[in-house]
């Protein structure tokens, strides 16, 4: 017996069948759609329901997912109320009921989390709103020094 074979680390030279096989993410398909998550957002109980609760629940939410079959009446009271807030149009109503189990919902929300982060890094291309950056509130213009000074 050689040194090689004495190593429990020493792989079995021979054939292909003996060579393990590494297979590269790409060639599996898409591994990572944002839809794996949506059971651990079922399970943290971080998705809000409805524009109502969506207002009542400012503070804690991190961002908005419409769908696309949202008439446009409503998609636009939606872009009205949540201008601070990342709004993502993507999936159908349908696509609703089965990730999340709600009849009939046609806008979701986020509770802030981790979570959230990675779903909306991941839904990112499908915003619909710009950024809001709020301004920075501007100093007041400095004052000519005048020529009346009391001493």
């Amino acid at each position: 017996m050689g040194e090689a074979a004495a190593s429990p680390y020493h792989y079995r030279q021979g054939g292909a069948a003996a060579q393990p096989k590494l297979i590269a993410m790409t060639d599996t398909g898409p591994t990572h759609s944002v839809e794996r998550l949506f059971p651990f957002v079922l399970k943290t109980r971080a998705l809000l329901v409805g524009r109502d609760t969506l207002r009542s629940n400012k503070g804690r939410l991190h961002f908005v997912l419409i769908t696309t079959d949202i008439a446009e009446s409503s998609r636009e009271e939606v872009l009205r109320d949540f201008t601070h807030y990342p709004v993502v149009q993507h999936f159908t109503v349908a696509d609703f009921e089965k990730f999340f189990a709600v009849k009939g919902a046609k806008a979701v929300g986020f509770v802030k989390s981790g979570l959230a982060q990675s779903i909306y890094a991941e839904l990112k291309p499908h915003r619909i709103n710009q950024p809001m950056h709020p301004s920075k509130p501007s100093a007041p213009p400095p004052v000519a020094p005048s020529g009346n000074t009391v001493a």
